[in-house]
């Protein structure tokens, strides 16, 4: 017996910003959409748009607020999702590169830094959205509703890591994006940003699917704090989608409690539950933990399934322990910390610092030369999931086991012969003058005949 088969996707929004441009007129500053519009110009010279699917079977794209974003390819197994992430990442590195040669090609001259944070320097919030497959039941409701406090609760792991600040000076909490959510469960995700986004897009046939879209969980830099905030949540929705009930556990104010989560770095708070009771938000996912090993006993485990389950009791190990260093490479919020605490020590600095800033910033810059990431990676302070290579190849090749795969050779097909195509989640279609459309509901289904054939009457 092993685990439900599942769907499991991530979307990563950007901040972008230039340093040190000039123009030559002496105008006004680059500012985030003329920085994106940049940044976009070779999306738009070859897709024609600045919205398009990859031959990864990933989609590119400008957010509302000149975000950057890129979702990846829908993937059957939680480390591929990490890999497709990370190829993103290179994907978007080579744009900025691009958008900073045509800034100097103009004149004006700068950098462009993506940032894979949650927050801008105005206090604008931004996100990073997950994506699971369920299967489609009267239950829905009553399925998020268990699911909210575990959401609130995870930070405590998958938190990025922030400096608040307060009346009582600065201070270091698990999550940026905590304190921009105001709803448990919601349809909107701009002006009043929930936990769960309650719109109904499966993405899928809507007879058996639902999509799950989690909009809470802060953008993740390390390869490992992705793998496991992806894996437990599956993990539990697993456990109950089997039946098993987790509603015990229901806190009586959820979007108090999310604020009070992220800023007990003990994670010891007491957070009251519908029932009266009162547990922290460590021993709330030590139960959680507890169920899903005992729903998991005796099943066929995938070597990434265990890995996620241990690198979860480590990291509640740690924080039970207060011994950050069992985690301080794998999980966002303690090798950040690491990083600010031994930078305060060597330079005095506090926590309200501007260097402090500036140094959490570049925590945050994707680019090899001015972030910090690449730098950790190489000297094995942060932890690596995909390989390099992995990471190349996932730049143009998708997913093998999933409807992605069906995409992903679609549009390179298009693209090799230069036909005018159409492409979202579940069309695929030839801009000819058949208009030929196939519908691919089943995001499971990586081989489908009526796909080859539209891919070989490109070539009649």
């Amino acid at each position: 017996m092993s685990l439900a088969p599942r769907i499991v996707g991530i979307e990563t929004e950007y901040g972008i910003t230039v340093d040190g441009a000039r123009r030559p007129e002496s105008g006004p500053p680059i500012g985030a959409d003329e920085a994106a519009r940049y940044l976009f110009r070779k999306v738009v010279e070859w897709g024609r748009s600045s919205n398009v699917f990859l031959r990864n079977g990933g989609r590119l794209y400008l957010d509302v607020g000149s975000h950057p974003e890129y979702a990846t390819a829908e993937c059957d197994d939680v480390r591929d999702v990490v890999v497709q992430d990370r190829a993103g990442e290179a994907i978007l590195i080579d744009l900025a590169e691009d958008a900073t040669a045509r800034l100097a090609e103009d004149g004006i001259g700068g950098r462009v830094h993506l940032l894979k944070n949650n927050v801008d320097s105005e206090g604008n919030a931004f996100g990073c959205h997950e994506n699971y497959l369920l299967r489609r039941r009267r239950d829905f409701q009553r399925t998020v509703d268990q699911l909210v406090p575990f959401f609130v609760t995870r930070q405590i792991l998958t938190g990025a890591g922030a400096v608040r600040q307060t009346t009582g000076g600065a201070t270091y909490c698990f999550s940026q994006r905590s304190e921009h959510l105001w709803d448990a469960m919601s349809s909107a995700t701009t002006r009043s940003r929930p936990i769960i986004n309650s719109r109904d897009e499966p993405h899928g046939d809507p007879d058996l699917y639902r999509r799950l879209h989690v909009i809470s969980g802060d953008s993740s830099v390390a390869e490992t704090t992705t793998l496991l905030k992806l894996g437990m949540t599956a993990l539990l929705l697993d456990l109950v989608e089997s039946g098993k009930r987790v509603d015990d556990l229901l806190l009586a104010d959820p979007m108090r409690a999310i604020r009070d989560v992220s800023r007990d770095l003990t994670a010891t708070t007491p957070l009251e539950l519908v029932s009266g009771r009162r547990r922290s938000a460590l021993e709330m996912q030590e139960e959680y933990l507890e169920r899903v090993l005992a729903h998991t006993s005796g099943m066929s485990l995938r070597p990434v399934e265990q890995q996620v389950l241990e690198l979860w009791e480590r990291g509640l190990r740690a924080l039970r322990t207060g011994d950050h260093s069992l985690v301080d490479t794998e999980l966002d919020w303690a090798i950040k910390q690491r990083l600010v605490e031994r930078y305060r020590t060597s330079s005095g600095a506090g926590l309200a610092d501007v260097r402090v800033e500036r140094l959490l910033l570049a925590y945050h810059d994707i680019s090899p030369t001015d972030g910090l990431a690449e730098k950790l990676r190489a000297r094995g302070l942060m932890a690596r999931v995909a390989t390099d290579e992995e990471i190349a190849a996932a730049r143009t090749t998708p997913p093998q086991t999933t409807r992605a795969k069906l995409r992903g050779d679609f549009v390179a097909a298009a693209q090799e012969r230069r036909r005018d195509h159409t492409v979202d989640w579940v069309h695929l279609k030839l801009n000819d003058a058949s208009q030929h459309t196939v519908l691919c509901k089943d995001p499971f289904a990586s081989s489908d005949e009526r796909v080859a054939a539209l891919i070989a009457a490109m070539g009649a």
